[in-house]
């Protein structure tokens, strides 16, 4: 990474007694900001914590002597430096006053969005949340000089506070081609972000510190537009935004919506539940934990819903790495801020059925040369399905079985695929008895009886239209939250392959296991010369999925697409 800082202009606004001990100190391009307070003494913030520059305590003298040499303080209370990305903050007293400075040191870091260099790529909604001083301005700014050099789009920047394009009417070159419009009182700023789209054609629009209800409309209406936008917001994490009542509309909002009988018993939950309002206006968010490990959530609308429901989340932590390279890990994650609003049956909760998905997975995928971020992936599964005979043993945990009750379903299907399967699940005729009821749609409907029972006894009912086998199969896949595939012997499939065939069969596999079987949805696969395409086509087949090919040579591409 490349890092532009100016420290050097910030340092000459300083009184000596605070800019010699800065100058000889150690860890002077780690600095954060610098603190001076009426009658304290100086203080530099670094990473590791503050420390104290001199005993010297601070005068009025020398408040005024860094004042004289810096712009006119805004409506917030903030100044620059011309040319520069520092920002000074001023902290008054009640006759007006200037009391205290902050000031805060504006770097230009390129090469730091390399790490979400392949989301920028897709052309949508991006929102960075993360705590002051995480470096969500400085990753806006790099985002906006990749968008408009390297992407060559139309990009504005909202600059409230100059601190994206710096002080003085010429933005700082950190930006690149990117346009800037300043903003001259802070309650103005989403009307200059609605003029900016009415008068500027933009195709990117980046906002900085979206904080009011107003800005948050405002982002909303752009989003509509069909203009992507880059924001930052104030907030750790996603769970953060949605109990914000004045930004949850950047995420789709929230109301309370109240469910008939049916629905309720249908879906599990208790009548009165919290739902998404609308669409999201950004449709990736990205929480900024630290500047070295980002968590990225590339679809926000079914992340905010699983989030409101209690499900379990997947969420994908991006690092940087100190050799340069940049890794991926996947993790699995619950959130029960909501969960007041999701009622489980009780006998699942403490059951150790679910922990069967609880796979520890983390990738490797290595950086190579400037922005080329998904190169190759290393992902490691734990041994969860066993072999006997050709045939997939499911492990049975604790030697729990699941009594399935059948209402008007063929009972010889249902212990076919049971038994096929090997899966960890008995038939009982008791209905009092059974962890589970699995019906016809059409039939459970009428019986107010059944229903009753499960209300009463807390059962989850399942239902199907048809008593076929794949119905069937599909309805245990749910309630085991599993997905059974044949047996595959990698090390066998591997023997007489290059690095290149190999490379192909290993993205094939993680393509099919971590996209199309756990979140139903197709995947399109990297470009491929012909004789790869085979390859990773006949590995496609071994589990029992179905691709087609997209593009011209040598472009051609592989998609695949759930069962």
């Amino acid at each position: 990474m490349l890092i532009a800082d100016d420290l050097d202009k910030l340092l000459e606004i300083l009184p000596d007694f605070i800019r010699q001990p800065l100058e000889k100190h150690s860890k002077r391009k780690y600095l954060i900001e610098i603190v001076m307070d009426l009658g304290r003494r100086p203080e530099a913030r670094f990473p590791d914590g503050p420390e104290y520059l001199s005993d010297t305590t601070i005068s009025w003298e020398d408040l005024d002597y860094c004042i004289k040499r810096i712009g006119n303080f805004s409506g917030d209370n903030r100044s620059g430096i011309e040319r520069t990305l520092h920002r000074i903050s001023s902290i008054r007293n009640r006759k007006g006053s200037i009391i205290g400075l902050t000031c805060r040191v504006g770097r230009a870091i390129f090469g730091t969005i390399s790490i979400v260099r392949d989301l920028l790529e897709k052309g949508q909604s991006l929102l960075l949340l993360g705590k002051p001083g995480v470096g969500k301005t400085t990753a806006i700014r790099e985002i906006a000089r990749v968008l408009a050099d390297e992407m060559e789009k139309r990009v504005v920047i909202i600059d409230t506070s100059n601190e994206i394009a710096g002080d003085g009417d010429i933005p700082h070159p950190a930006i690149g081609r990117a346009r800037r419009m300043q903003v001259s009182r802070p309650e103005f700023q989403h009307q200059v972000m609605i003029e900016a789209v009415e008068n500027h054609m933009p195709e990117v629009i980046i906002i900085d510190e979206i904080g009011t209800e107003l800005e948050a409309l405002a982002a909303r209406t752009i989003a509509e537009r069909g203009v992507q936008l880059v924001g930052t917001a104030h907030g750790n994490y996603l769970e953060s935004l949605i109990k914000n009542p004045i930004l949850s509309d950047l995420i789709g909002g929230i109301q309370y919506v109240t469910l008939g009988d049916d629905e309720a018993k249908r879906r599990g939950t208790q009548k009165s539940i919290l739902e998404r309002k609308a669409a999201p206006a950004f449709q990736i968010a990205i929480e900024i934990h630290d500047r070295h490990s980002w968590v990225v959530h590339e679809k926000v609308d079914e992340i905010v819903d699983n989030i409101l429901q209690g499900s379990q989340l997947f969420i994908q932590r991006r690092k940087f790495c100190h050799n340069g390279s940049i890794s991926i890990e996947c993790e699995q994650s619950s959130s029960n801020d909501f969960s007041s609003n999701f009622n489980v049956n009780s006998k699942w909760k403490n059951s150790k059925l679910p922990s069967l998905v609880k796979h520890d997975m983390k990738s490797q995928v290595m950086h190579s040369g400037s922005d080329n971020l998904l190169l190759s992936k290393r992902i490691k599964f734990p041994d969860l399905l066993t072999r006997k005979n050709n045939t997939v043993i499911l492990p049975k945990l604790d030697n729990r079985i699941i009594l399935l009750y059948a209402y008007s379903i063929n009972i010889q299907q249902i212990e076919a695929v049971v038994n096929t399967l090997q899966l960890p699940v008995a038939l009982t005729r008791d209905v009092i008895q059974a962890d589970i009821i699995l019906a016809l749609r059409s039939h459970v409907k009428q019986n107010t009886k059944l229903r009753q029972i499960a209300k009463s006894r807390q059962i989850t009912i399942y239902t199907i239209h048809s008593s076929t086998v794949p119905h069937i199969t599909r309805a245990l896949r749910q309630m085991l939250n599993l997905n059974i595939v044949n047996y595959i012997n990698w090390q066998q499939l591997c023997i007489n392959k290059n690095m290149s065939e190999i490379e192909a069969l290993e993205e094939v596999r993680i393509a099919i296991e971590r996209i199309v079987f756990e979140k139903k949805q197709s995947v399109e696969l990297l470009p491929r010369l012909a004789n790869l395409r085979k390859v990773q086509y006949q590995l496609i087949e071994s589990y029992n999925l179905r691709a087609r090919s997209f593009g011209e040579e040598p472009n051609r591409r592989l998609r695949i697409y759930p069962d």
